[in-house]
C-alpha cells in the first residue's frame, strides 16, 4: 500500500473544519470541559502528540506517560479554578507543542521518569488554562471530568494514529514528518503571543 495523499483528503478536510471552526461558548459542565481541549490546535497538537510519542518511545511509556499528563492536568485544572497565578502559562503550552513535535521527529527517547515528569510540568499548564477558562457559575468537577476524559481520548486517538503509521511502508519517516510539523505549528504559534 503505498502513501497517497488522495486517500485521506476527506479526513484532512474534516481536521482543518474542526481546527478553524470557533467553538460554541453555550456549552456548560461537562459538555464544556469536552469541548474545551478541541477549541485550540495548541492543546489538540500536544494531546495528539502525547499519545504519538508515548507509542513511539514503547513499552510501559505507552500508558505512564499519557498518564502523567492527565494527572498533573487535573492539579494545574484546580490551580486555574482558584486564579492562583501561574506566570508563563501560554510560553508553557506553546513550548509543549515545540517540544513534543521535536521528540516525534528526532525519535527521542527517554527513560519513563524523566518523559512523565517532563510531560507532566506540560500538563499543568494546559490544566491551567483548562481550569482558568472555565465557563463562569460551571460545576467544576463534571467541567473538569469533561477536560480529563477528551484529554485521555486524544492521547489514545495519538498512540492508535502512531501505531497505524508505523505499520505504513516508511511509516517512521511519515511520523517523524508529522513531528517536524507539530514542532513547526508550535513555532508558529509562538510568534502569535
Amino acid at each position: 500500500m503505498t502513501f497517497s495523499i488522495r486517500n485521506y483528503q476527506q479526513p484532512l478536510l474534516l481536521l482543518l473544519i474542526m481546527l478553524t471552526s470557533t467553538a460554541a461558548q453555550a456549552h456548560t459542565g461537562a459538555e464544556a470541559g469536552w469541548l474545551h481541549p478541541l477549541s485550540g490546535v495548541d492543546h489538540l497538537l500536544a494531546m495528539i502528540a502525547i499519545g504519538a510519542w508515548s507509542c513511539q518511545m514503547g513499552g510501559r511509556a505507552i500508558w505512564i506517560v499519557p498518564s502523567a499528563f492527565v494527572c498533573s492536568m487535573l492539579f494545574g485544572g484546580i490551580l486555574g479554578f482558584e486564579q492562583v497565578d501561574l506566570p508563563g502559562v501560554e510560553i508553557g503550552i506553546v513550548l509543549s507543542v515545540i517540544l513534543l513535535g521535536l521528540a516525534i521527529a528526532l525519535e527521542k527517547t527517554f527513560p519513563v521518569v524523566i518523559a512523565a515528569f517532563g510531560v507532566g510540568i506540560f500538563g499543568m499548564f494546559h490544566g491551567y488554562a483548562h481550569g482558568y477558562e472555565m465557563p463562569v457559575m460551571d460545576n467544576k468537577l463534571a467541567y473538569s471530568a469533561g477536560f480529563l476524559s477528551t484529554t485521555a481520548a486524544l492521547h489514545v486517538v495519538g498512540a492508535v494514529g502512531a501505531l497505524l503509521i508505523l505499520k505504513l511502508p516508511r511509516g517512521r519517516v511519515i511520523l517523524c514528518t508529522l513531528g517536524t510539523i507539530c514542532a513547526l505549528c508550535g513555532v508558529y504559534l509562538a510568534t502569535q503571543l
